[in-house]
């Protein structure tokens, strides 16, 4: 491999290689009118040649009948118990659930019932009991978790480096994600703030499982064991351990991925990739409304990669609709989204006890 050389190395990186030559189109209906389905979500949809939203579902009546009214390709506006009850169930392909965590389950399990495909937002549930029943409930339709990383071209182009030896042995990772969340929504009783719907916590939970997923999909391979610290300090954080969080990922092979996480700090985001031949960085990287950037250096090359940007949530919704008229199944599925899970609880527990914890037997 040449040192000093991009020849070769970005060829094509930003197109869709998991494409397939399926067509026609999967109709959505998204659960949990939020901000983030309304602004992101939806208009990902829209921008997707594979997608359409057609039904919304809200806690209110009155909210999902206005935005049906405004949105073009939405034909019903329905409540939580009319979604349970399958009304217009003839109307969706597919269901987005964009919910609290700890709602992720009854929705998933309607959606099953109604043999309806599963495009289900990170982290998949509140604990890991939880998720192992959404899995379960999920085993006879398609299930994805949305990991957005998995189709972000700068980060499979990461991979693809790291997996051809670019770096030559990968010697360590580190990661971090920030962000002020009360800026954000302006609201201590904000659901990412409670345990009882966000689950173990709130900035790893939220945020922290971003490097980690990252860090299992760029390298291929999953923790053997877990370190943490933890600390809350604010009003706003008194009901969970993470305001601040850093946690340690130790793989087998002597890799160790450092990783910083906090709902209470400066938007940031970075993944870096050190071996013993070169050295990648993505940064920023996790944030949609960013533009990615990839420095790749090995030797006297030492570059920063200008590319067309792809709208995150369009790549995501494109590949799961792919997947779904293919009739193939889709990664990152169930049994991934459940080993985050598991090493999530893992990473709460030596928050809490200052301990290593092994996760290698659980995955």
């Amino acid at each position: 491999m040449t040192d000093g050389s991009l020849d070769g190395l970005f060829d094509g990186f930003t197109e869709r290689d998991w494409r397939s030559d399926a067509s026609g189109t999967v109709r959505f209906a998204m659960i949990g009118l939020g901000w983030w389905t309304k602004e992101m979500a939806m208009p990902a949809v829209t921008d997707s040649e594979l997608c359409e939203t057609t039904v919304v579902v809200s806690s209110s009546k009155e909210r999902a009948t206005d935005l049906a009214d405004t949105h073009a390709t939405v034909e019903h506006g329905l409540t939580y118990d009319e979604f349970h009850d399958g009304v217009a169930s003839e109307a969706y392909d597919a269901v987005y659930i964009a919910t609290p965590n700890a709602l992720h389950l009854q929705y998933a399990e309607t959606a099953a019932a109604l043999d309806k495909a599963i495009l289900c937002e990170k982290p998949m549930e509140a604990t890991v009991e939880r998720a192992e029943d959404l899995v379960t409930v999920c085993e006879d339709v398609t299930l994805m978790v949305a990991y957005r990383m998995h189709t972000e071209p700068a980060v499979r182009r990461a991979r693809d480096l790291v997996n051809s030896g670019f770096v030559g042995d990968v010697v360590g990772v580190h990661g971090a994600m920030t962000q002020r969340l009360l800026d954000m929504f302006d609201d201590p009783n904000h659901w990412r703030l409670d345990p009882d719907l966000a689950g173990y916590g709130a900035s790893v939970m939220d945020l922290g499982i971003y490097p980690l997923n990252t860090t299992r999909f760029v390298l291929d391979a999953d923790p053997v064991s877990v370190s943490a610290r933890m600390d809350s300090t604010h009003d706003a954080f008194a009901d969970v351990p993470d305001e601040r969080a850093s946690f340690r990922l130790d793989f087998d092979d002597g890799v160790t991925a450092v990783c910083t996480a906090s709902q209470n700090a400066a938007q940031s985001s970075h993944l870096r990739i050190t071996g013993t031949e070169g050295e990648l960085e993505l940064d920023p990287v996790f944030f949609p409304d960013e533009p990615r950037r990839l420095r790749i250096r090995r030797g006297d090359l030492d570059a920063t990669l200008d590319f067309d940007q792809r709208d995150q949530m369009t790549e995501e919704f494109t590949y799961f609709a792919d997947r779904v008229l293919a009739d193939e199944d889709p990664l990152p599925d169930g049994e991934h989204g459940l080993a985050d899970m598991k090493i999530l609880r893992a990473i709460y527990e030596a928050g809490e006890t200052g301990a290593v914890v092994g996760v290698a037997d659980e995955l």
